[in-house]
């Protein structure tokens, strides 16, 4: 029975996605670009709400199962066990099912648009939804908004592949993906929107505003109408800004900046170390999920996305985050619960590390409002019980704290304002949120120069999203632009063999070899002015006489970005190309600089 009734509805899932494609297909050829584009937006939008639904509420109804079978069913620790089967489940759907691998992290989506013009595969639609349901829905110490714009930056992605839009159009709907998974995620558009220009297409005209504001409005409309209040992360006890206060929030924005340059770095040393493990993937995950599980018993609040515990430390009962713990007897204690407090506040990067490092799959966005909140929380406190002001609004420096820390690990200082602004229900904050936010950001930049999604991709020389020149010269192939017309001479022939091929062709650059091919030296015809009006010397002056081999030299493997900096500092127009000290052409700063122009105006948003 089950089976026939599975059957059926793939039938009808079928017949629905074709009146879907036909739908679209007509309104391609009746609508203009851009008013396709809208429509397309709102299509990704809707995508996005639906995969943010899918994922919340599985996430919420098993963290509410644990609480449950700790509370009820007598089973201590339960959520020290969810993690574990999550974990091992998520590396064998991606073993059985995924080909055995999976891109993680908002870093793809950033090299999809720096080098894949904007493509993202197929499988990143759902397979992000399933792994990520898998690990941070059974608990695993992540977050699940990175999984949630990769799925929505794929779903703009495949819409334009699809129904063959352009390489600009592409993008769009790839950032409007993005900005539809954060606005849906979080209840907030404006927030969306920002992450998507701040973090994904960096460099972008005004009116490429609309179609990410249809995306991101109607992703949060959406989530809004099906998602409650307990799901979706949101704030109502706020206070006004005292600016008596301003101080302390200083001190915090400072910290927010240290602990973000912390955490970013432990995660990663964390990540590296099982990346460089040897074990099979099922002994690597278990290894690393007995680890979390441990952590998890002892700190319960490290279960998870972490968001119900950062509405606890909102409340006037913050100590309720100290249940089902060992020091639950304790949790009247204000020195003990600021104490694990600031022991989480700590160990959140290792939590998250071994998460993702061991194979699970999840993000870090939200671990830096988890990491934000804590701190946040624990500065005001601590000030309290120091008795230096007791009267500071701790709920307002634990949401102003998730700000910092956002800011912080991903270099987004708007997003981070205008999505704490949003999801506090005004802007009460707004000063203190861009004294924190802006500070935090300018004390990791002191230590980090990308962001934590950026930094990977940047130390392999593979993006740089923060620089517009170089994200388009990365973005250009170096094989498209080499040159092939100029011919090799050798080291015993005269210069009179020179002359005779600049009256050919007209060619300027003399690459100089061996009988192997390889490349000895080069010169320019302009070096041989000397020689030209003296028939004497160009017979008997040998090339071996005039060319020296302290030039530079560019290898098939040098980036473009590198390759301009080499013509800058030589002043030559045209260079020769190696390939394991073995000529094969040459590279012009022209081409460069043409390549450059055309690759601007294909990837203009308009």
């Amino acid at each position: 029975m089950p089976a026939r009734y599975l059957a059926k509805l793939q039938i009808k899932l079928r017949r629905l996605f074709n009146y879907f494609e036909v739908f679209f297909v007509l309104a391609q050829e009746i609508l203009s670009n851009r008013n396709f584009i809208y429509l397309a937006s709102v299509a990704v939008g809707i995508s996005c709400a639906l995969a943010v639904i899918l994922l919340k509420t599985f996430a919420h109804k098993v963290f509410l199962f644990a609480n449950y079978a700790n509370g009820y069913l007598k089973l201590p620790y339960a959520n020290s066990i969810f993690p574990i089967i999550g974990i091992l489940l998520t590396v064998f759907v991606i073993r059985n099912f995924l080909d055995g691998s999976i891109e993680k992290g908002s870093s793809r989506i950033l090299h999809a648009v720096a080098k894949k013009n904007g493509i993202m595969p197929r499988k990143q639609m759902y397979a992000q939804i399933i792994t990520s349901s898998l690990t941070v829905g059974m608990g695993g110490s992540a977050g699940l908004e990175s999984p949630i714009t990769i799925t929505g930056a794929a779903f703009g992605s495949n819409f334009a592949q699809k129904y063959k839009l352009s390489q600009k159009d592409r993008i769009l709907l790839l950032a409007c993906g993005v900005a539809a998974g954060i606005g849906a995620a979080f209840n907030a558009p404006i927030a969306g929107v920002l992450f998507a220009i701040e973090i994904v297409l960096v460099d972008v005209s005004i009116s490429a505003f609309i179609p990410i504001i249809i995306s991101a409005a109607t992703g949060a409309l959406i989530s809004t109408i099906v998602l409650s209040d307990n799901v979706l992360l949101h704030f109502t006890n706020v206070k006004k800004f005292d600016f008596h206060n301003t101080i302390y929030y200083i001190i915090l924005g400072v910290l927010a900046g240290l602990v973000a340059t912390y955490h970013a770095k432990n995660f990663r040393r964390v990540e590296h170390f099982f990346s460089k493990l040897k074990n099979n993937s099922y002994r690597k995950a278990l290894m690393g999920a007995l680890v979390l599980a441990v952590l998890i018993f002892l700190f319960p609040t490290l279960f998870g996305e972490g968001y119900e515990s950062i509405k606890a430390l909102s409340t006037n009962n913050p100590s309720v985050i100290l249940e089902n713990t060992l020091l639950e007897k304790y949790k009247d204690n204000d020195w003990v619960l600021l104490s694990f407090i600031g022991a989480i506040v700590m160990l959140k990067s290792f939590a998250t590390g071994l998460t993702l490092g061991s194979g699970g799959n999840g993000g870090n966005f939200a671990p830096s409002l988890f990491v934000g909140s804590y701190l946040g929380f624990f500065v005001a406190k601590s000030i309290g019980l120091l008795g230096i002001n007791s009267h500071l609004p701790i709920a307002n420096f634990a949401m102003v704290g998730m700000a910092g820390i956002l800011s912080g690990l991903f270099h987004a200082p708007l997003t981070a304002i205008f999505l704490i602004g949003e999801i506090t229900g005004g802007y009460e904050l707004m000063v203190p949120l861009m004294i924190v936010s802006s500070i935090s950001f300018a004390v990791t930049r002191q230590f980090e120069k990308y962001s934590m999604d950026v930094k990977p991709l940047a130390d392999s020389g593979e993006v740089f999203t923060s620089d517009k020149d170089k994200n388009i010269l990365q973005s250009i192939s170096l094989k498209k632009l080499i040159d092939t017309y100029n011919s090799i001479v050798y080291a015993d022939e005269n210069l009179e063999k020179i002359v005779q091929l600049y009256s050919t062709n007209k060619q300027t650059l003399f690459p100089v070899v061996d009988q192997q091919n390889q490349l000895i030296s080069y010169f320019y015809f302009n070096d041989i002015n000397p020689y030209l009006l003296n028939q004497f010397r160009l017979k008997h002056t040998l090339i071996k006489d005039i060319a020296v081999n302290t030039q530079p030299i560019v290898s098939i493997n040098d980036d473009l970005d590198a390759i301009m900096e080499i013509f800058d500092s030589c002043n030559y127009i045209e260079l020769p190309i190696v390939h394991q000290a073995s000529y094969i052409g040459s590279i012009s700063k022209l081409k460069i600089l043409e390549a450059y122009r055309t690759t601007c105006i294909d990837m203009q948003i308009e």
